[in-house]
């Protein structure tokens, strides 16, 4: 198992050193491989409590997410993928603090999560914290310089940055 761990750890790290090289073509598939290999847990039975919250996400069910993922973590809390979902899950259901308790449990474990760190940016722009999302934005884009939305997201925060009196 820890031989499994392992070499998963370094495909991802290569699939991460590519996803970051900004004339990378093919980083769709890159990401692709990268969120697969982070929403697997290796135990059958919290990857199957695991496709369960996430089905519920995507059918906007953020509370019975919420509640898959919370059993995930109880289970294996060291699961960096069902902290995330369940920051994600928080996030829609407009519960933004337990969110930002979420996503830092996601980013101890897992401190290159481009998609944690989007969301710390998405929550810090929303309370009015422009000086950490903007942080929070380019952290996520060092390590996924693809993300069209965070990029837009940067150049918002900008604008407004320059509409402001000194």
């Amino acid at each position: 198992m820890v031989a499994v761990a392992q070499a998963q750890s370094a495909s991802v790290d290569d699939l991460l050193r590519e996803l970051a090289r900004p004339d990378q073509d093919r980083w769709v598939r890159i990401e692709r491989q990268i969120l697969r290999e982070w929403g697997h847990s290796g135990s059958a039975a919290i990857d199957y409590l695991f496709e369960r919250g996430q089905e519920a996400l995507q059918a906007g069910d953020a509370e019975a997410a919420i509640d898959h993922f919370s059993a995930v973590i109880d289970h294996d809390p060291d699961f960096a993928e069902a902290w995330n979902g369940r920051a994600t899950a928080y996030y829609l259901a407009n519960r933004l603090g337990q969110s930002l308790a979420d996503i830092e449990q996601v980013l101890l474990r897992n401190p290159r999560h481009f998609g944690a760190l989007t969301g710390l940016g998405m929550i810090m722009e929303q309370l009015d914290r422009p000086g950490e999302a903007r942080t929070a934005y380019e952290a996520s884009l060092a390590l996924h310089p693809h993300q069209q939305p965070v990029i837009e997201a940067l150049a918002r925060l900008e604008l407004a940055s320059r509409g402001q009196s000194l």
